[in-house]
């Protein structure tokens, strides 16, 4: 049975390698590595963190199809899946000798990641083996040095459509936001919020902003869309927290 290993690398940084990632990545036999139109770097960025734990590694490039915006949001994204999954199966199929396949995935496999729902569509099902990884939100929360939440509170983690679909959410006093490309934190009282933002974390491209809402969000969106321009994409997230009294 081949062996299917999702290897969370962090948010780019090879230093956010855990010893288990390491190990995992130097006893793979095959890397599949997905290429994105304009997004040469972060294909590059994944060869150079194998680089760093081995040079002798077998990889498997291929170009992500791109999604059907004709189709409702769900239908779109499940249709999206099924041809990654289609892809991979392929990938595999072509290297019967690869017994142990492996995807770096940005953060950890578990947070606002589409790649264990892929591999569930794969047949025959592969064993699979997830590999923790330092998240954007710890690389967030570390980098501003701030506590993810308050005295013995919750935390909610939502994304940029549901802030803009539905506005914050109910008994929430912080929320973190991941895959926001609208910058939706605009659509609140700027008055009512501390926005905790980050983009690139860990990288040496790092940009960091913090303050009350009303005062930083016009800076974020400036160098949200001046940093996307120059790289050709951008990764960011940002916490927000309700000002109490």
């Amino acid at each position: 049975m081949t062996q299917l290993f999702l290897i969370g690398i962090g948010t780019g940084n090879p230093d956010h390698l855990t010893g288990e990632a390491r190990r995992t990545i130097a006893a793979a036999d095959l890397f599949l590595i997905p290429r994105k139109a304009g997004k040469s770097d972060l294909a590059d960025l994944r060869t150079q963190i194998i680089d760093s734990v081995r040079l002798d590694a077998r990889i498997v490039p291929f170009d992500m199809p791109e999604r059907d915006p004709s189709l409702p949001y769900i239908e779109r994204v499940e249709a999206w899946h099924d041809a990654i999954a289609d892809i991979w199966a392929a990938a595999m199929a072509q290297n019967p000798d690869a017994r142990r396949v492996a995807l770096l995935v940005w953060g950890d496999p578990s947070l606002y990641d589409s790649t264990l729902r892929i591999a569930a569509r794969l047949e025959p099902k592969p064993q699979l083996q997830v590999v923790a990884g330092i998240t954007s939100v710890q690389a967030l929360t570390a980098a501003h040095a701030i506590p993810l939440n308050t005295l013995n509170a919750p935390v909610t983690i939502s994304t940029g459509r549901r802030l803009r679909d539905h506005g914050w959410p109910q008994d929430c006093e912080t929320l973190v936001v991941m895959l926001d490309g609208n910058c939706e934190f605009q659509s609140l009282a700027g008055a009512d919020y501390d926005i905790w933002w980050g983009a690139y974390l860990g990288m040496p491209e790092q940009i960091l902003a913090h303050g009350r809402l009303q005062d930083v969000a016009d800076q974020i969106v400036t160098k949200r869309a001046e940093a996307r321009a120059a790289h050709g994409w951008i990764m960011d997230t940002y916490l927000l927290r309700r000002v109490t009294a």
